[in-house]
Formats: structure tokens, sequence, C-alpha cells
């Protein structure tokens, strides 16, 4: 999509705003945040576009990126730096995030990196929490941006907030009802009750 850099290298400063390269041949922008993580806007575009007209769009998620493979997709032409900016109001303040262990329906919220408080993973107040992860600039991140978005169908694997993870666990379940690992457990509650996002792809 961009020049490829071969020498360029990531920078984690709070700030710096990136052109990414999506699906389809969309541009998606993205502004590194006090924590290091990439706070992704609602806003897509063919070709880059000035800061003003990104920053006027509100925020679409914010997702922990590797930071090793960001500079691989810079130097891929995947990734493109557009400089450094005042964070964005909406990206100071830390979000909470979602750790669901394997095998529980008990998730915990930690907020600022600390653990804060638990519930169930279907307690309404959690659904658009980001579950803790790190995604890969090349290989996750146009994907996760397309389901962000949610104009197009996104991949039924492509999670991020809880209501996503849940309903890809039902797709696991329906897709292999023969593995003992991918069955819902009896007190599962369905994700309709929360608001669908984007359609489920192929």
């Amino acid at each position: 999509m961009f020049r490829k850099s071969p020498s360029a290298r990531r920078s984690m400063k709070a700030g710096t705003l990136y052109a990414v390269s999506g699906q389809d041949g969309w541009i998606y922008y993205g502004q590194i945040t006090p924590e290091e993580y990439v706070g992704f806007f609602k806003t897509r575009s063919r070709n880059i576009i000035d800061a003003e007209t990104i920053f006027g769009a509100s925020v679409m998620s914010v997702v922990s990126v590797n930071h090793s493979s960001i500079t691989r997709a810079l130097r891929e032409g995947l990734w493109k730096k557009l400089g450094h900016f005042a964070p964005t109001d909406a990206l100071i303040e830390p979000r909470p995030l979602v750790q669901w262990p394997v095998g529980t329906l008990i998730v915990t919220v930690f907020s600022r990196g600390i653990a804060d408080w638990n519930t169930r993973v279907e307690n309404p107040a959690i659904q658009d929490m980001e579950l803790a992860a790190s995604w890969d600039a090349k290989y996750h991140i146009p994907a996760r941006l397309t389901a962000d978005f949610g104009v197009e169908p996104a991949e039924w694997h492509v999670g991020g907030p809880v209501h996503r993870e849940r309903r890809i666990k039902e797709e696991m379940a329906i897709r292999f009802p023969e593995m003992p690992q991918h069955a819902l457990p009896s007190d599962w509650v369905a994700t309709d009750v929360t608001p669908q996002p984007a359609p489920l792809g192929n």
C-alpha cells in the first residue's frame, strides 16, 4: 500500500500517528496512547487524509499491537508514520481490559494494569471492553479493523471486544461439536443479550 522503507523503526511515543493498510484497499488511522497501545479512529479513506480530519472522528478501538510487528509493517509498506501530534483527549485516559481465563465464565476487569473487579462474561457492562491480547500489525490488524469499522462482514474468528470473543466461542461450538474443549458450559448465556456487531463472514 505504501512505499517500503527497509530502515524504518517504530515509534511508541504517545501521539505518534500511523496510517495503516487495511483490507480491500482501505486506509485506517491509529495514534499511540500514553500506555503504548494504538487507538484507531472511526474513519477510513482510499488516500491519506489530513490529521485534522482524522482527529475529528471518534475513537473506534484501542488495541495492544506487538511493537516489533509495527517495525516490520513499516518496512514492508503496510504501515506509514504520519508524524507526531498531541494525543487525542479520548486516548489519554486508560481503558479497562478484561482477562478471561480458559475454562471459566468469570473474568477479571483490569484498570490501569491492576485487577479491579470480577464478574461473569455476559455482564452487559463489559461487552465493549477489550480482551487482553497482543495483535500483530501485519497478520491481525487489517481484519481487526474491518470488524471494528462494522460495515463489511467480519471474519468469524476476529475477536477483540468481549461480545465478539463470546460469539467466537459459540461459533467454535457449532463448527466443532465433536470436540469437548469447544462445548459451551450449561450456564452459558447467549450473546443476543447485547446489541449485535457487524455480521459474521465465512
